[in-house]
């Protein structure tokens, strides 16, 4: 074997172990699939949002009721965990297009009462008028730095809820980090407000 072909497969071992390492850490002791690959059974639907599974995926792009008068979405909608959860991680694969408004909303403590003033909002909002609380951030409480785009291609989210501090990570990079206690518990939602928004996977863990 060449010096070359050494280290090719050097690197291509711990490219592989870290994979592994990566995906036990969402599929091992102490989470919990939250979605099935074919139905919705582990969800609520709140608002208008025609969510349905294809492809292995969850997937919604518009909404059931009227368009306003300026074109804009009738209404948006949600996907609510069925439990309420207090300190936890959660881990999504989401894939959404240009025009897309979306993200995670977390410890919503009325399932029937979700938005930004209302629970916390980790952000997937590429074209925001305020970029400073688009994709990556958590709207209101912790601005996306950096500012990143998930437009076009699948991306992974992971937020971490634990106690007051409040983290998320896309595609590896931690966008956003605050301590604040205004919502301490409640279930977390799959947002549609615009665009095209998939879901292929969702895992939470209790800390």
């Amino acid at each position: 074997m060449t010096r070359l072909s050494a280290i090719t497969t050097a690197l291509a071992l711990v490219g592989a172990a870290t994979f592994s390492h990566s995906a036990l850490t969402q599929t091992g002791t102490g989470w919990t699939q939250l979605f099935d690959g074919s139905t919705m059974n582990g969800w609520d639907q709140v608002g208008t949002a025609n969510w349905r599974v294809e492809d292995g995926a969850l997937v919604a792009d518009k909404s059931t009721a009227p368009a306003r008068p300026d074109g804009q979405p009738g209404g948006g909608g949600h996907l609510v965990t069925k439990s309420s959860y207090k300190n936890h991680m959660i881990y999504a694969e989401f894939w959404t297009d240009e025009k897309a408004n979306s993200g995670i909303f977390v410890r919503c403590k009325d399932p029937k009462k979700i938005g930004a003033r209302d629970c916390y909002e980790f952000n997937i909002f590429d074209t925001r008028p305020d970029p400073s609380y688009g994709t990556g951030a958590i709207v209101y409480f912790a601005e996306a730095n950096p500012a990143l785009k998930a437009a076009g291609k699948w991306n992974t989210m992971e937020i971490t809820a634990n106690k007051r501090q409040l983290t998320l990570t896309l595609n590896g990079t931690k966008t956003a980090d605050v301590n604040n206690g205004f919502f301490e518990e409640g279930h977390f939602t799959l947002q549609w407000g615009d665009g095209v928004v998939k879901f292929r996977k969702v895992a939470v863990k209790p800390l």
